[in-house]
């Protein structure tokens, strides 16, 4: 440069002078950007680290306080909790017609909870029936429930005993015996009570849900597991999932089944929609249950139905059951419930044996099964789908979990699938003999393998023709056990509506910046160290190019 200043001095070329000065300056001016601009960068990059490292490691657990939650029936609440929960172990007794099953819940500690997500540790199957069947003989309740209470009693630490809440809720098996006998109804649920009692835990009560309870509850159940209600964002902090539509939620028992969506008009005034106030969010919630249409009490209406087309009452036809098989019931197994009482034959003995055949005959079991359902007092009506109940038309998708996952494993099918692939393999599974069904299904109970294929002509109706899915929207049914760890059932839903265990609304983290403004200087502070870098780039760029033309007018200066 030295050089080019004495060459520039020395010329007499008024031109080669400007440009010269030009030059000249353009070098003193490129200096100062250049510093500003590196002072910019690494300002920016110190800021951008230290607002991180502020964010994280300042941020403080909050209490989550009073949690509410509020389930409004027509628009006018009936269930409203107001309560904390500070322990880590839930247990949840789901007393259903046909058996009695034990969750036992955890969730982690505030300080550990990074995912808010109540997990399912335990799961015990009480052996033998369903509470409802002790009605004659309540003192014989303890001893099936000691073997599973003695493993929950093992899995939760000692000294977390008598904090643990424990709560039981009976189903349809239970609310058709209020039905049909009062009396006896309280008596089982007040041998239930002195049971726990005895418990080292914290009984919470046994009661009687109510069918849009349990629907419901279900709902609750399957969206919070699939986490269609709160996720956690970049900062740590729950949200509600931008744009994430709720599942509906099919679940079929032993004495009735449910059904509950969103509707398309959430507005629509239906009876039975009920409104579920979540996160401060409202979801109205259409739901219904149908009495008597669970598995096992549609199978006794069924073979109700066939003594009663019979020519004779000691042996009976049934082409639900598998080829070959033979079994004898008594009048009173199948005739003796509440939902079978209009079928009752004149001469009904409740200790007469029926001894049915099985015919495996998948199209007569069709035709037999599509007489369980009345279709003809809703009159073609388009919202009004069989026994005169109003239902909004069936939207989005569906998880179907209890009896309909058990009905499709025993098809060997799984997850969505279409309609056609569920026909074809229920007449198949319909058409076997019983000892080829006792080699497909080898450790299935005898109970249960003679009446797949009733479930799944049952199923076929009820979705079909009963719900309204077609071959169009059938693969939005997903049929699902659980999801990770923990059973898609009422039970889950049951326990954090009474323990408020549903984190609560708002932030459980505060962070030392609002997220919005955590942001926003994270934005700035990078595009401003991107410009600054860019700067510096094209800095150097220009600068490389004016050496190599100062280099090229020094070399071809005149002598």
């Amino acid at each position: 440069m030295i050089q080019s200043f004495r060459y520039c001095t020395q010329s007499l070329n008024p031109f080669t002078l400007l440009k010269c000065c030009l030059f000249c300056c353009f070098r003193m001016l490129t200096r100062t950007p250049s510093v500003v601009a590196q002072v910019f960068l690494l300002l920016s990059i110190i800021l951008i680290i230290a607002i991180a490292v502020i964010q994280i490691n300042q941020q403080k657990i909050l209490s989550p306080g009073l949690k509410i939650l509020c389930v409004s029936l027509n628009l006018k609440p009936v269930l409203c909790w107001y309560q904390t929960h500070q322990y880590p172990y839930g247990i949840v007794l789901d007393a259903g017609s046909s058996r009695t099953t034990v969750y036992v819940y955890e969730w982690p500690a505030e300080k550990e909870n990074d995912t808010g997500v109540v997990s399912q540790t335990f799961k015990c199957d009480v052996k033998g029936p369903g509470i409802s069947s002790y009605e004659h003989n309540t003192g014989a309740l303890a001893k099936p429930l000691d073997e599973c209470l003695n493993k929950v009693k093992e899995r939760i630490p000692v000294h977390l005993h008598k904090s643990t809440s424990i709560y039981l809720g009976a189903t349809a098996g239970m609310r058709l015996l209020r039905l049909q006998n009062e009396t006896a109804a309280n008596e089982v649920l007040a041998s239930v009570q002195n049971y726990f009692r005895a418990q080292p835990f914290r009984f919470r009560g046994a009661h009687i849900i109510t069918g849009p309870e349990e629907g419901v509850y279900g709902w609750i159940t399957a969206n919070y597991l699939m986490g269609n209600f709160l996720e956690r964002n970049l900062w740590r902090t729950w949200v509600h999932p931008y744009r994430k539509e709720t599942m509906g939620a099919l679940d079929l028992g032993g004495a009735s089944t449910q059904i509950s969506f969103i509707p398309e008009d959430s507005q629509e005034n239906f009876n039975n929609t009920i409104q579920v106030k979540l996160y401060g969010y409202d979801y109205n919630v259409y739901t219904h249950s149908f009495q008597c249409y669970g598995r096992d009490e549609a199978e006794k209406r069924l073979l109700a139905l066939l003594l009663q087309k019979s020519s004779t009452s000691s042996s009976v036809n049934n082409p639900c059951y598998p080829r070959n098989y033979e079994t004898a019931l008594t009048m009173k197994y199948f005739c003796g419930s509440l939902c079978t009482q209009s079928l009752r034959p004149a001469n009904y003995y409740p200790n007469q044996s029926v001894i049915f055949h099985g015919t495996g005959d998948p199209g007569l079991c069709q035709e037999m099964v599509s007489l369980l359902f009345n279709f003809t007092t809703c009159r073609n009506q388009e919202d009004c789908p069989f026994n005169g109940i109003h239902q909004p038309k069936v939207k989005g998708n569906f998880v179907a979990f209890s009896g309909f996952y058990y009905t499709i494993n025993a098809l060997n099918l799984s997850g969505h699938f279409s309609l056609a692939d569920f026909n074809s393999s229920m007449w198949f599974f319909c058409s076997q003999s019983w000892a080829q069904l006792q080699f497909m299904l080898p450790k299935s109970e005898e109970i249960y393998t003679r009446s797949y294929c009733f479930s799944a002509n049952f199923i076929y109706y009820l979705l079909v023709h009963g719900y309204n899915f077609d071959a169009g929207n059938w693969p939005q049914i997903h049929f699902q056990k659980e999801v990770g760890n923990s059973s898609i059932a009422w039970s889950l839903g049951y326990m954090l509506s009474l323990t408020n265990m549903i984190p609560a609304e708002g932030k459980l983290i505060q962070l030392p910046l609002k997220p919005s403004l955590f942001a926003g200087l994270l934005i700035f502070l990078t595009v401003l160290a991107l410009l600054c870098l860019f700067f510096l780039v094209y800095l150097c760029i220009v600068s490389r190019n004016q050496k190599v033309i100062s280099h090229v007018e020094y070399v071809f200066t005149p002598e």
